[in-house]
């Protein structure tokens, strides 16, 4: 690993360290602007409605893959690209190529988190963390959302959403996710650490037939791995 690369890597874990201990920790809250562009006259839908027709959105994505870009703004600031992939249940990949490479895999029961550039993998138990976890949101049971989370829709008319996790322990304060056709496109995600990452997705694909293999990961030869 050259000396250049480096810096670009360490700001990456500490970008995600609440996505490798919550699998997503890069999902900003700061309200997106779509939603901040809303009329102030229109009324929020109550959380009972809210959570249903969230629970109705998520229900119908079996199955995604996109690309994304992912920002995110305060003292880790930078911005990543790459892939992604869910499928229900709890089949989940997410995969930076640019400016550095990390993948994150998760299939239910384990998660793991391969640094190309550290030569380094983490393997963690996802079993605790489902609740909390933002990125599972997509892959996980959506009837049990509101068990973890207060559901709001600030705009009754519009498909935006903010969740706030119940428990004490989330890395991460705030979740908003926006859809549009159906399909969700956005998810912002206020962090613990006063950090704001937003992920904007492209190219999407509801539904679509996704390999068993992608949501597997076998350490290359002669990589560093950890158990957590």
């Amino acid at each position: 690993m050259t000396l250049s690369s480096k810096p670009t890597t360490l700001t990456q874990k500490l970008m995600s360290s609440a996505l490798t201990g919550v699998l997503m920790t890069s999902l900003g809250v700061a309200a997106p602007t779509m939603a901040i562009s809303q009329s102030a006259t229109a009324a929020p839908a109550d959380n009972l409605m809210a959570a249903k027709r969230l629970n109705k959105l998520l229900a119908n994505t079996k199955s995604m893959t996109a690309n994304f870009s992912q920002t995110t703004k305060g003292a880790n600031s930078g911005t990543f690209t790459g892939t992604m992939s869910v499928q229900r249940p709890n089949n989940f990949r997410w995969e930076t190529k640019s400016p550095s490479q990390q993948l994150i895999v998760a299939n239910g029961n384990s998660m793991w988190v391969y640094d190309k550039d550290l030569e380094q993998a983490t393997k963690q138990n996802v079993d605790s963390q489902v609740g909390n976890t933002p990125a599972l949101l997509l892959s996980g049971d959506p009837s049990k959302i509101d068990k973890n989370f207060k559901i709001t829709q600030p705009y009754d008319n519009k498909n935006y959403y903010v969740l706030y996790p119940k428990a004490d322990s989330a890395s991460f304060k705030s979740l908003s996710m926006s859809f549009s056709g159906g399909k969700p496109v956005m998810m912002v995600l206020n962090d613990s650490l006063g950090q704001t990452t937003s992920i904007k997705f492209s190219n999407i694909k509801l539904n679509p037939s996704i390999g068993s293999s992608q949501f597997k990961f076998t350490p290359p030869k002669g990589v560093d791995v950890i158990n957590q």
